[in-house]
């Protein structure tokens, strides 16, 4: 079987083409799958000066380097030194083919030095001085040369095109496989990476019971090429370029006026933060010394949703330091893993301040227009109170759309109606509530901590001011449900069954006369009755249900505010290729076996498909791009809203419909999830301070 070797190519290093003639050292990685196939990854190049004097210290150089790559690339390969790579370029300043001719470079130029001793000058003695002199490059050790005497264009940009003169592999020098340089665009942190994982891979799919045999073997068969390994070491190429040249020049240049702005800014936060951490652990310790008091239990109670969002935008104040600090330095070695530990220190922050900034804007606008606001608030309750409580139940106390009520039964239920209706308009007079003072409340909240905890006050004081109405709902589909197992249970009766609840069904049962008799003197009136207690039913289950949704859906929009990344919405808009999704490549030039230059084939002019149909048994170079899919808006924020509808499922609707059906109330699980709260902080003030200060320097690190 014809050997396949895949060199994957840093763009930069066939663009910076130089007037002289260069010669430079490769590092990177060997990705070997099968013996017959390989994939080299050239991270960066390094010219012959630089590594002059480093004979000694070169092993623990890399070994250095490879110490802070990640593991699951330091189990499958590590860095080493590639191989040579040589420009020749002639005394006019064209690239030239080093003295070769078309059907000797095997024999005579950088590969071979023309004598039967099978001694070969291709730079590779230079390998046996840099590494151990027990591991010499004839024992087996993988060695690339790389020439380049041609460039060709490509778009907008000349590239100088590398070949692979020879390798040696596997102890043997190999001069004709099937080559494949895959120029590569050097990944960036804060500008790109790579990924081989589209986002539709990532949804799960139910896999069959049984699987069929020949599916068990081809996911025991080893795969011919190793696809993730080879795009995490392109994504740690940059970083091991920066820690390898580290140790060539260790200085390092900052700017003294942006340090010290930075020290003042990071001083400045971390000073209010201790201010605020002060304040909150105060209040926590006020708050737990009168837990046990009724007044607090009471109001635990009753502001539910507003005591959860309190504790969960303390818990983000607390936090926010211990979220930015760095999660380690192998974590930073990969572009990509990098890029994920840094959405996820930012996202705790960027959710606060999108809270407080649209919390500020909706609290101004609330403090300039308090009066407006609350004249709106007391005419909406006085039409709710008056126009549609009091006039429902007069409505139906008569002869509702045309139907024939029970009429004294419609008088019970009305009068109770009305009665409560008005006691409860009573209580809200006498309490004195001033709604102006109450909407300027929720101004200064909104612009001190965020627009998600007055709206989840709101949420409580929607349910406080319609307890009257959730009271009078409550009572009604009591009654009608009682009334509907009554009519149910009185059908089995007359057809001879009876409801065995230990085993869920229905059995048989012989009843008596008196039975029988008793049951139809119940059973007519039930019946009877059961139209007017329907009508009111439906009624004020409408109105509950109602309350119940415009709760439903602020509870919705708040947690719609937690989960939103924005910091991963702003950089999808200003930069989507930070967001890969697969990879894809684009083949510019596919050279067959054959000394006519003509069948060369361009990306230009030809489709995909058609180059790889020809490509696949006689190509033996070809070049192509490595390209990135990018994720879309929606495929970057859907993962984050999973959680937020997670109790709205098809039997939960059927549930709660089947419930207001019998007369049982709409259940709370419908109720979006909020992210939970974390355990209280108690650590000294000064050693907050000076976390809060360390989490702002190091985000310029």
């Amino acid at each position: 079987m014809k050997r396949k070797c895949r060199v994957w190519w840093p763009k930069e290093l066939s663009l910076n083409t130089t007037s002289s003639s260069t010669k430079s050292f490769l590092f990177g990685w060997f990705v070997s799958s099968s013996c017959n196939y390989l994939d080299v990854v050239v991270a960066f190049a390094t010219s012959d000066a630089s590594l002059s004097g480093l004979e000694s210290e070169f092993e623990g150089i890399l070994h250095e380097t490879n110490e802070k790559m990640p593991m699951s690339l330091q189990d499958k390969s590590e860095l080493s030194l590639l191989g040579h790579f040589s420009v020749g370029v002639s005394n006019n300043g064209e690239l030239s083919r080093v003295g070769m001719g078309e059907d000797d470079e095997l024999k005579s130029g950088p590969g071979f030095n023309g004598n039967n001793s099978g001694q070969w000058s291709c730079e590779c003695h230079k390998l046996d001085r840099l590494v151990e002199r027990d591991r010499p490059i004839s024992k087996g050790n993988s060695w690339i040369q790389v020439v380049a005497y041609s460039h060709e264009k490509f778009g907008r940009d000349i590239f100088l095109i590398p070949k692979l003169h020879h390798i040696h592999w596997n102890g043997q020098i190999v001069s004709h496989c099937d080559v494949h340089f895959i120029f590569y665009e050097t990944p960036a942190y804060g500008s790109h990476h790579f990924s081989s994982h589209s986002w539709s891979s990532y949804e799960q799919v139910k896999a069959p019971l049984r699987k069929p045999k020949w599916v068990e073997k081809l996911h025991q068969k080893q795969p011919l090429c190793d696809l993730d390994t080879t795009i995490l070491a392109i994504n740690c190429a940059t970083s091991a370029k920066v820690l390898f040249r580290r140790h060539l020049d260790a200085k390092r240049s900052v700017s003294w006026n942006f340090a010290f702005l930075w020290h003042l800014f990071a001083i400045s936060v971390a000073s209010v933060s201790t201010v605020l951490y002060i304040i909150l652990q105060s209040l926590y310790r006020l708050l737990s010394y009168t837990s046990s008091s009724w007044i607090y239990i009471t109001s635990t109670k009753v502001f539910h949703t507003a005591g959860l969002n309190i504790r969960i935008r303390c818990s983000q104040i607390l936090y926010w330091p211990i979220f930015l600090q760095d999660r380690g330095i192998r974590s930073l070695s990969c572009v990509e893993y990098a890029e994920k530990a840094a959405l996820q220190r930012h996202s705790l922050w960027s959710s606060l301040a999108t809270d407080i900034f649209l919390g500020n804007l909706i609290g101004f606008v609330l403090l300039f227009h308090a009066k407006s606001a609350s004249f709106w608030v007391l005419n909406f309750a006085d039409d709710i109170t008056n126009n549609l409580l009091r006039s429902g139940c007069v409505w139906l106390m008569g002869v509702p759309a045309g139907f024939k009520l029970n009429t004294e039964l419609a008088a019970v239920l009305g009068l109770i109606s009305l009665n409560a209706v008005q006691i409860w308009s009573t209580l809200w007079i006498f309490m004195g509530f001033d709604v102006t003072f109450l909407i300027k409340v929720l101004g200064i909240l909104s612009i001190i901590f965020g627009v998600t905890l007055p709206a989840a006050l709101i949420i409580d004081l929607i349910t406080l001011a319609t307890l009257h109405v959730s009271t009078i709902h409550c009572v009604i589909s009591l009654l009608y449900s009682t009334q509907i197992q009554a009519i149910a249970s009185l059908w089995r009766l007359f057809r001879g069954q009876k409801w065995n609840p230990l085993r869920m069904r229905l059995d048989s049962y012989n009843y008596t006369v008196k039975q029988h008799i008793v049951g139809s003197l119940l059973f007519t009136p039930l019946l009877l009755l059961l139209p007017t207690t329907t009508v009111f039913y439906i009624f004020f289950s409408i109105l509950d249900t109602t309350i119940s949704l415009v709760c439903m859906l602020i509870g919705v929009a708040i947690s719609v505010i937690h989960a939103t990344p924005y910091v991963k919405v702003f950089l999808r808009l200003v930069q989507p290729r930070r967001f890969p999704s697969g990879i894809w490549f684009d083949i510019v030039s596919c050279q067959c076996d054959t000394s006519d230059p003509s069948e060369r084939v361009d990306s230009s002019s030809e489709n995909l498909q058609m180059k790889k149909d020809i490509t696949k048994e006689k190509t033996s170079s070809m070049i192509s791009f490595l390209h990135s899919n990018f994720m879309t808006l929606g495929q970057v924020i859907l993962p984050h809203y999973k959680n937020i509808f997670s109790g709205i499922s098809r039997s939960s609707i059927a549930a709660s419909a089947y419930g207001i059906l019998t007369g049982n109330r709409m259940g709370s699980t419908m109720l979006a999830d909020l992210p939970s709260p974390m355990p209280w902080m108690f650590i000294p003030y000064k050693q907050y301070w000076f976390l809060c200060r360390d989490s702002i320097l190091a985000m310029s690190s």
